[in-house]
Order: C-alpha cells, then structure tokens, then sequence
C-alpha cells in the first residue's frame, strides 16, 4: 500500500449523529464508485470514464435477412429438396419428417 497522503478535491463531512470513532464515516457508495472511476482514468487504469460517454443517437440500420446470400443460399437448396422430394409437408399420409438414413 502506498505511504503517499490521499488528496481529493471532494469532502466528506461525518454525519453527526455517530460516533467519532474511526468505523463512523460510510460514504455515499455513488459517490465512492464516481471518484473511483475518476482515479482510475486520471491514472490510466481506465480510458475513459462510461459514465461520461454519451449514449449513442444513431439509429440501428434496419436490414432485410431475405436480402443477404446466406438466406438465399438456404433458399435455393429448400427449393431443390422439395422439387426432388426429399422434402415435403407433413400430412396426415406423412406425419413424419423424410429420414435420409439410405444415403448414408
């Protein structure tokens, strides 16, 4: 633990109404969480203090799944196993789903 005398800019006044034993002062844990933060930044720990950034104003680009090559991709081999059979809806003549274990 450091020897160097702890300065801040911030007081911290005991409440009154307790004993002035050295166990008297409980600080606002708030108040104690933001000064930690400011320590932490000022010596580099941190690089910025979360509480100061402002919260973001773009808005999330909207995007269309259908629209990207992945989903399409997984489209066109649906359409080929429904076409070919492999696949179909399930019914009442069909209540299971195709197994493929023949090609295996």
């Amino acid at each position: 633990m450091s020897e160097e005398p702890f300065e801040t800019s911030e007081n911290v006044h005991r409440d009154r109404r307790e004993h002035g034993g050295g166990d008297a002062i409980h600080p606002d844990q708030d108040e104690l969480d933001r000064r930690t933060e400011e320590e932490r930044v000022e010596a580099g720990v941190d690089a910025y203090d979360p509480d100061e950034v402002p919260p973001a104003t773009d808005e999330p680009v909207p995007t269309d799944v259908t629209q990207s090559e992945v989903y399409e991709e997984a489209k066109a081999e649906l359409d080929r196993e429904e076409s070919e059979g492999e696949i179909y809806p399930l019914t009442e003549r069909h209540p299971f789903p195709p197994s493929h274990y023949d090609r295996s």
